[in-house]
């Protein structure tokens, strides 16, 4: 295991971000982690050292994103592992978010991660080395989940830039992995990590019923280890040929055999009308 590499964290004061560090630094890796706040990360993660750097960084901010960038790089001379992690749950229905809570989540969720991705890949592609773990959810590639619909394509929107960059970024020996978790037990559906709509409407039932599902029998009760994802990672970031699709859970493994089965039962149900339409 080469421990000298360089991990560039995003999110990392709490959740599976703050996992993934903590397990880097006892096994001796050099991280770089950043969250809104440097005060949280110091207190959870320690003062900066010289395997470790805490860092204020606004995700929707390009400016402040190409600054801690540049700390790191002043610090560690470089970065080879980048985990795009940061981003927060909204849990409503199409019709009862707005506009401005729908567009948040993806300033956050996705636009967020292209500023980090695209103020890292010149170390990256000037290294002609790297992997980028950009951490959708199993609800970027499973959406069946009433009030999710937000929140599951902006994990969709990550998973399918992370299949066009991993084609981008090949020839450069760089590897892009999307990692989908199921649930695991960490704080994202607690308040500060899941924001209901502002304005609901009683008629949307099981939307109110997943809300409910979701705070009060779920929450502290998932049966993913963030520590044995955290492990994951690190083996995945170790092998020469590392997945591009990384489903984490047993819930999240068995979700997705189950659209690919869903997927393929209804090609061949209507493959007479597909294959019909060519001249």
């Amino acid at each position: 295991m080469d421990n000298n590499k360089v991990w560039f964290i995003t999110g990392a004061s709490k959740g599976l971000g703050l996992e993934l560090a903590k397990k880097l630094l006892a096994e001796g890796f050099k991280v770089a982690a950043t969250s809104r706040s440097e005060e949280a990360l110091v207190k959870v993660l320690g003062n900066s050292s010289e395997k470790f750097l805490p860092l204020e960084m606004d995700l929707v901010d390009e400016k402040s994103v190409k600054s801690a960038i540049d700390k790191t790089i002043n610090h560690f001379k470089t970065i080879d592992v980048l985990v795009n992690n940061a981003g927060y749950g909204l849990l409503g229905a199409l019709e009862e978010l707005t506009d401005a809570e729908s567009r948040k989540n993806y300033e956050v969720n996705v636009f967020g991660l292209l500023n980090v991705i695209r103020n890292t890949m010149p170390i990256l592609r000037a290294n002609k080395s790297g992997h980028i773990f950009n951490i959708s959810s199993v609800g970027g590639y499973y959406g069946e989940f009433p009030g999710w619909g937000i929140y599951c394509s902006t994990k969709f929107a990550v998973a399918g830039l992370t299949e066009s960059l991993a084609a981008e970024v090949k020839s450069f020996g760089v590897h892009a992995t999307i990692v989908y978790p199921g649930y695991f037990r960490t704080d994202f559906l607690k308040d500060s990590s899941l924001l209901l709509p502002q304005n609901p409407i009683a008629d949307y039932k099981e939307v109110r019923q997943s809300e409910s599902a979701h705070k009060e029998d779920i929450n502290q009760n998932q049966p993913g280890d963030p520590v044995k994802l955290a492990e994951a990672l690190i083996k995945a970031s170790e092998d020469q040929n590392p997945p591009l699709h990384l489903f984490l859970g047993e819930d999240a493994y068995n979700m997705a055999n189950q659209k690919i089965a869903s997927v393929k039962s209804e090609l061949e149900a209507w493959k007479e009308v597909s294959v019909s339409t060519g001249f």
